[in-house]
């Protein structure tokens, strides 16, 4: 442990020592946030949808077969509860519930009176819009002409209620900033040993490999939270951003996403020679990461072959558990799973870089 320290602390005397490399761990994620929250937005599809029908009319089956011709919706059930309706709603299988309310039919024959209920999960406030612009589109194309009083459509925007849309990207950028803090320079600090010939110095040392290691990652990790802590401050105290659950939650997850990153950083760092190299190889990667992590496009719009690449994708996986955490209040039992792939990828990419580093003397 005594070694380890002292390596430690070497590694913050020489990042605080490089005055470009200090402030741009402090100023970026401050300045790339307040930047980056109102990015640009894609059309949204595959919006997956859950009809309840209490009704059980002609009216509402025709209704329901609308909404099943539409390119934009993806069936996830039809149900005739609206509990059943409110469980797949919570647990994210359904983006949108249509509630046909009992005796539409006749309200509409005797009546000419329609009222259907729509609610929506808003945790990407856009996606909501947009969504309940195409439900009432087609709910309104449906019926035209049938009814005499004026169609009553009600919204409920749930888990962003006001639609914001920085409540839905600020949490997104969180983990763009804390993939470039740890992958970028964990992948460049064994490459600068190399450059500047120290590396050859301490092969020759007694230090052992693992405490090398750590020595050279754990000040990334530390700068990394600290990192999170200031970005959730920025998005509280200027965007008042939700935080609905576990902010320990959120850092017991970020901690093991860190692993990740800093695991592949060192990956990087022991196959190229200079830190041109390793910056042009993980900027590759986060170019990757990032686009397909559902932060700017949602993941359901994507085709289906970079679906199958997002689930290796662990910046997806940090994305989705800091807007459910965040702005839906999910518990561990509801990210479980996401724990389970990132500590998995934790270890594999870790036991590669460790695998890949000789350190030999001469």
């Amino acid at each position: 442990m005594r070694t380890i320290f002292f390596l430690v602390h070497k590694e913050f005397l020489q990042i605080f020592r490089h005055k470009v490399l200090s402030r741009m761990l402090i100023l970026m994620p401050v300045i790339q946030l307040l930047i980056l929250t109102n990015a640009a937005n894609y059309e949204v599809k595959n919006i997956s949808l859950h009809i309840i029908d209490l009704d059980q009319s002609s009216s509402s089956r025709a209704l329901i077969a609308h909404f099943h011709a539409s390119p934009y919706f993806i069936n996830t059930g039809v149900s005739f509860s609206e509990k059943i309706g409110m469980h797949d709603l919570k647990t994210g299988k359904a983006d949108l519930i249509i509630q046909i309310p009992p005796r539409m039919e006749y309200h509409l024959l005797r009546e000419g009176d329609i009222r259907v209920q729509v609610l929506i999960n808003a945790i990407n406030g856009v996606k909501a819009g947009v969504a309940a612009a195409y439900t009432q589109a087609i709910i309104q194309d449906h019926f035209r002409g049938m009814q005499t009083a004026p169609l009553q459509i009600t919204h409920a925007n749930w888990y962003n209620p006001g639609l914001e849309y920085a409540a839905f990207m600020v949490p997104g950028i969180l983990v763009m900033l804390m993939t470039l803090i740890g992958m970028f320079f964990s992948s460049m600090n064994i490459v600068k040993e190399k450059e500047i010939g120290t590396i050859e110095q301490l092969n020759v040392t007694p230090i052992r490999k693992y405490q090398f290691i750590i020595g050279k990652l754990l000040p990334f990790w530390i700068l990394g939270l600290g990192g999170l802590a200031l970005g959730l401050s920025v998005g509280k105290l200027v965007f008042d951003i939700p935080m609905e659950g576990s902010l320990a939650l959120i850092f017991l997850f970020a901690a093991a996403y860190l692993l990740v990153l800093l695991g592949f950083g060192l990956l990087i760092s022991t196959i190229t020679d200079t830190q041109q190299q390793a910056m042009f190889m993980a900027w590759f990667f986060l170019i990757v990461f990032i686009l397909l992590s559902g932060l700017f496009t949602p993941i359901e719009s994507m085709p289906a072959w970079a679906q199958k690449i997002t689930w290796f994708n662990p910046v997806a996986w940090f994305v989705e558990v800091m807007r459910l955490v965040l702005l839906k209040g999910s518990s561990f039992s509801d990210v479980q799973r996401h724990f389970v792939v990132i500590l998995s990828a934790a270890l594999i990419v870790n036991a590669l870089a460790i695998l890949n580093y000789r350190k030999t003397g001469n």
